[in-house]
């Protein structure tokens, strides 16, 4: 237990969200409980998380959880374990929104070095209805930016997706990588824009940064079969893109392309049974999908180490492959090791309503001085 990685859990509190400032003792070890010294009230460790007030056992819990987000089919969980199948689809809701949560808190805090976007959508077979789901990648990182659900491909979808990664990043240089998709150039120069500070009243103008780069790859069709490509550049200059190419996926293979969104599709459909193509198992809600969705993508940033990421050590130039192996998370620098499942399920999220303004209490100024 240790009480420097714990929040007061109260709203009410003016220490809630607040880390590492030693207002949280221990208050129980058996009952694996803390205090917060300032409003006085007592919590769970897994208070506001997905284990909380669990009947089942949490090794259980997170074991069922990981085979979930490893794509272990729900039928034979339920074959192996005697659970009810409505059990298991709690545990992977709750899951989902966890991920959720882990993923707008730690990766949609504007840390990440975008550098080379590629966004792509998959078509998904629902119960009489159709799905699509659409996601974003960081090629330097592999690391996954977020994801939508909707009924529809349509501009809704591609702005809340692009959304996701602006706020991602550190809204510097960008390049954006997509299909022959019209809607991505057209909300892309709407959502990528900052705000012009000239100190006058009034909304401020909405500028185009000028490292934003926009690219397409066009595929034309003939019996199923790809006859012909083409790649344009549809925002900024062809050097550039080029640049940015070389930079983040090698001068080997430093042309416009979506290969790695297209690898990490094909990751989500070894992992959830409702996106296999010609599948028996449609999905039949939607939040069902976008459980899955948080689950199976914040497991592969946090949780899997990726083969392309392992990195060399300056002593040992070929060290041990366990010992390189590195996340998509630790690449991009929001974590310094890979995450199990049950540190995922169980790491503390502050909601909305954190209090930071002003100086620091004069109750946590002893304990900051003495840290």
């Amino acid at each position: 237990m240790d009480p420097q990685q714990q929040f007061c859990r109260n709203r009410a509190c003016r220490a809630y969200g607040r880390k590492g400032e030693g207002h949280v003792v221990i208050h129980g070890r058996a009952e694996q409980r803390y205090q917060c010294k300032r409003c006085r009230q007592t919590f769970a460790e897994t208070a506001g998380t997905a284990l909380y007030r669990l009947r089942t056992a949490r090794a259980e819990v997170v074991t069922v959880v990981t085979l979930l987000a490893y794509g272990c089919p729900v039928q034979a969980i339920v074959a192996a374990f005697g659970l009810d199948e409505r059990t298991v689809a709690r545990w992977q809701a709750r899951a989902g929104e966890q991920c959720r949560r882990v993923h707008e808190y730690l990766v949609q805090a504007g840390r990440v070095d975008l550098g080379q976007v590629q966004a792509d959508e998959i078509r998904v077979r629902a119960v009489g209805d159709v799905l699509w789901l659409a996601s974003a990648i960081a090629v330097s990182s592999r690391l996954w930016l977020g994801g939508g659900v909707s009924p529809t491909r349509d501009a809704r979808l591609i702005r809340s997706l692009l959304e996701r990664v602006w706020a991602c990043g550190t809204r510097q240089a960008l390049l954006l990588c997509t299909d022959g998709l019209l809607s991505y150039p057209k909300q892309a120069l709407r959502v990528f824009r900052l705000p012009e500070r000239t100190g006058r009243s009034g909304h401020p103008r909405m500028l185009l940064p000028a490292g934003l780069l926009i690219a397409q790859i066009v595929k034309r069709y003939t019996q199923r079969r790809v006859v012909e490509i083409e790649r344009r550049v549809v925002h900024g200059a062809e050097t550039a893109v080029a640049a940015t190419l070389c930079a983040t996926q090698g001068a080997a293979s430093a042309v416009i392309n979506t290969a790695y969104i297209e690898r990490l599709n094909a990751t989500f459909r070894a992992r959830l049974a409702s996106l296999t193509r010609r599948t028996r198992a449609g999905v039949h809600r939607q939040h069902t999908l976008e459980a899955g969705m948080w689950l199976v993508g914040t497991a592969y940033n946090f949780c899997r180490p990726h083969r392309t990421l392992r990195c060399s050590s300056p002593v040992d130039p070929a060290p041990s492959p366990r010992s390189s192996e590195r996340t998509p998370a630790q690449a991009a620098g929001l974590s310094d090791h890979p995450w199990s499942v049950d540190e995922l399920l169980a790491f503390p999220v502050p909601g909305v309503g954190i209090k930071k303004r002003g100086a620091l209490p004069k109750w946590l100024r002893p304990a900051t001085r003495v840290a």
